[in-house]
């Protein structure tokens, strides 16, 4: 069996996370996970800017309530549903400076979980902080014990994020599906570099789907991988079936980037994310040179719409905005998460066992 420092830092048997993919929820899938062995994450994008932004697409998802209600309730939803096996779950939150508000809330409603229920204390052992500056939260993320990961595009970010105080920092790939950073820097070099550049333990995110991805990931000097895409394609993930079989319908090239209210983003490659992208190089070509130029209306608008037509046309694709990463390419199934997690690790420990018989050294 492959163990590596992650699951002793959490108390869980394998060395994998299932990524937060705001703004949907990922409730299920976090039950499914932590009930599995990895690590489950509570998805919060959608519970704090995405009422604001998508209101009547997040109320048919999580229900009725208020940012801090909405955390409250899918922590203890996850609590009950995991407690015969002991899951552990995290939760997942964007701190971007415009959504710091926002962020407050959810921070702020899961430490209060934390303290209050010693249940969800002992097994809520992770927050996930990505797409800002973490230096704002070491204070109150370190006061309460939780563990402290936050995702990071550059070596730069890395070592800001050591700085701060995490535990560890998960180096996400430029291909990973989702909120990811302009400057493409793609895993094979992050990865590799970040666990060079830091003395914190490293996840890989991005472009990991199986036990060849993983077994790569150990041999590159991470503890452990973080997956996205490839759980969106599980029978148990709360992402519509049109979604799921998009994602396995994908070839290699079927992805590209576009402008999103949280900044750049990858999707798969639908008629409707390709006026998205055409939108984003018309009107805002500077971000592609990696400049800042804040949040353009028109183009979130057209987010907005290709998100809501997910659930209101899921007959229709090709008019949907659905993110997912390159590795959508290389999955072709869709098993249930027990299945994935037992068959990734099986293969990734028959790679490793098998590696001195086909090599000298």
């Amino acid at each position: 069996m492959i163990k590596t420092e992650l699951c002793d830092m959490l108390g869980i048997k394998y060395p994998i996370i299932q990524a937060g993919m705001g703004p949907f929820s990922t409730n299920d899938l976090c039950v499914a996970a932590a009930n599995a062995g990895c690590l489950g994450n509570i998805s919060t994008f959608g519970m704090g800017i995405g009422q604001l932004a998508w209101p009547s697409l997040i109320e048919s998802l999580f229900g009725k309530g208020t940012t801090e209600e909405l955390v409250r309730q899918s922590i203890q939803r996850i609590k009950e549903l995991t407690r015969e096996s002991q899951g552990i779950f995290g939760i997942n939150c964007l701190v971007a400076q415009e959504i710091f508000d926002y962020a407050e809330k959810i921070i702020g409603a899961t430490l209060k979980e934390i303290k209050s229920d010693p249940e969800v204390a002992e097994r809520l052992r992770v927050i996930i902080t990505s797409a800002g500056n973490p230096a704002p939260w070491t204070e109150r993320i370190k006061e309460s014990g939780v563990k402290w990961f936050h995702v990071v595009p550059s070596v730069y970010h890395a070592q800001k994020a050591e700085k701060a105080g995490v535990d560890l920092v998960i180096a996400s790939g430029h291909e990973g599906g989702g909120h990811i950073a302009w400057n493409p820097v793609h895993t094979m070099v992050l990865l590799p570099e970040i666990v060079k550049s830091v003395k914190v333990p490293v996840i890989g995110a991005g472009g990991f789907c199986d036990g060849a991805s993983l077994a790569a990931a150990l041999s590159l000097g991470a503890v452990g991988v973080q997956m996205g895409t490839r759980f969106i394609a599980t029978k148990e993930s709360d992402f519509v079936q049109m979604w799921k079989d998009q994602v396995i319908k994908a070839g290699d090239r079927d992805s590209l980037v576009v402008r999103g209210l949280a900044g750049p983003a990858r999707a798969l490659k639908t008629k409707f994310a390709l006026e998205v992208a055409d939108a984003t190089i018309k009107k805002i070509p500077r971000i592609y040179l990696g400049e800042d130029v804040g949040i353009d209306n028109e183009i979130a608008a057209m987010e907005s719409e290709g998100l809501s037509r997910i659930y209101d046309a899921p007959d229709k694709p090709e008019d949907s905005l659905l993110f997912g990463g390159e590795v959508s390419g290389r999955i072709s199934s869709i098993p249930t998460v027990k299945e994935l997690i037992e068959e990734v690790m099986s293969e990734a420990g028959e790679i490793i066992r098998n590696l001195p018989e086909k090599f000298l050294v």
